[in-house]
């Protein structure tokens, strides 16, 4: 199986792909909410128990590791209005998804999100440069 980034919207595509070549994921489905800040009020109440609005949120399916059948990483939900870059929020979700959690490591997560972030913003080269 390869990636499958069908419910990525398109804009947000290459972030994914590079936080999941950061990763080292090659194969898997995943998508991506954008949703208004009611939306994610309520998903971060019911599941963390926090009662105000984030600016993204991951839900993994699969664990890291082999899977029967395609694997589902999960989704990603992100609220723009909570958010100084809706790109990098999304390499953060896509980082969880693939099992890193900046709260336990020793800055492992955050250093991937840091590596990403510069890979997006190298200039793409032609294939003839």
């Amino acid at each position: 199986m390869s990636l499958d980034l069908s419910d990525v919207p398109d804009e947000l595509r290459d972030a994914v792909t590079a936080a999941l070549e950061t990763a080292g994921v090659q194969e898997g489905h995943l998508a991506v909410e954008i949703v208004h800040p009611d939306r994610i009020r309520d998903l971060n109440r019911e599941h963390r128990a926090i009662n105000r609005p984030t600016d993204v949120l991951a839900f993994p399916v699969d664990l890291p590791g082999s899977a029967q059948g395609p694997r589902e990483l999960g989704d990603v939900v992100v609220c723009p209005e909570q958010c100084s870059s809706v790109r990098e929020a999304v390499v953060h979700g896509v980082l969880h998804l693939c099992g890193f959690d900046h709260e336990v490591d020793d800055g492992e997560m955050l250093a991937m999100q840091a590596k990403t972030r510069a890979k997006l913003q190298e200039p793409r080269r032609s294939p003839d440069s």
